[in-house]
């Protein structure tokens, strides 16, 4: 959590803060836009600079990049521990993670090759234009499906364990038909090709070569499509049903931001903040 700094901190300090961590002023907000411009273009640097025939021509100029934008990062990680009340509640917050993580990779590949790759972590970012744009509304849809994937979660659950019995007989039969020939060399690899099957990937890689076990796979493919239709079935019945039943549809988020924690997904009736009781 960020928490705001007190009335008695600096002036340079308070003014800073608001310029970091919050959204509702233009200098606010032009952060953060040219931070998520930063994040796009360091993390589009690294895709290309993955790819043989860019790398051959632009690897240094890319790596370059790369270096810039991390340094930056840096500064940036370090300005927002200085600003905040609480460095070390802010350094542990699942955002003050991510913003040590985007920084991480570069400097871990001067010790281990490759690990620079890693970057692409910094998408992770981009979440901030929740923030930034006031979105407040996807927030609640958001939420509102994952509440109904939590309350089908047990039902999933039984499902899936179902799926996974399924596979391990129909694999350990089909290991039995083929007699360990055509690519059913072991039941572990027949429990993948079943996988592969009921979900109706089909990489093809192993395929029954017998009657009895091109029968058994061919009536595995047709059961397949009704495997994929049940837990959409059942997160859907759950979404229409709802938590509270005829008020399945969510409220919409009040646009007011915790100075405290940074929350801000806040029902319209809040007057304290849901995540550390900070009144709005």
């Amino acid at each position: 959590m960020e928490a705001r700094p007190r009335d008695t901190a600096p002036q340079w300090k308070r003014n800073a803060y608001s310029v970091i961590f919050e959204a509702d002023t233009r200098a606010g907000r032009m952060f953060d836009v040219v931070l998520l411009i930063a994040i796009i273009l360091s993390v589009g640097a690294v895709m290309l600079d993955s790819v043989h025939t860019i790398n051959a021509r632009y690897g240094q100029v890319l790596r370059a990049f790369e270096w810039f934008f991390t340094v930056v990062f840096v500064i940036e990680y370090l300005a927002r521990l200085v600003v905040v009340r609480r460095p070390l509640a802010y350094a542990f917050s699942w955002l003050g993670i991510i913003d040590f993580l985007s920084s991480v990779p570069t400097l871990a590949a001067l010790a281990f090759t490759g690990s620079h790759s890693l970057v692409a972590i910094r998408t992770l970012r981009l979440l901030r234009i929740f923030r930034i744009f006031k979105l407040g509304q996807f927030v609640g849809e958001g939420e509102f499906i994952v509440n109904a994937l939590k309350a089908s979660r047990f039902k999933i659950m039984v499902f899936l364990t179902a799926v996974l019995m399924l596979t391990v007989v129909v694999g350990t039969l089909m290991y039995v038909v083929e007699g360990g020939q055509n690519g059913f060399t072991s039941i572990p690899k027949s429990v993948y090709w079943a996988i592969v099957t009921v979900t109706t990937v089909g990489y093809g890689d192993i395929s029954p070569v017998s009657v009895l076990g091109q029968t058994l796979a061919s009536a595995l493919m047709i059961l397949g499509y009704a495997i994929i239709a049940v837990p959409t079935g059942i997160v859907s019945a759950q979404m229409v049903a709802g938590p509270l039943g005829a008020k399945a549809t969510p409220a919409p988020f009040k646009q007011v931001i915790c100075h405290v924690c940074q929350a801000t997904e806040h029902r319209p009736d809040a007057e304290f903040c849901w995540r550390c009781g900070e009144k709005l």
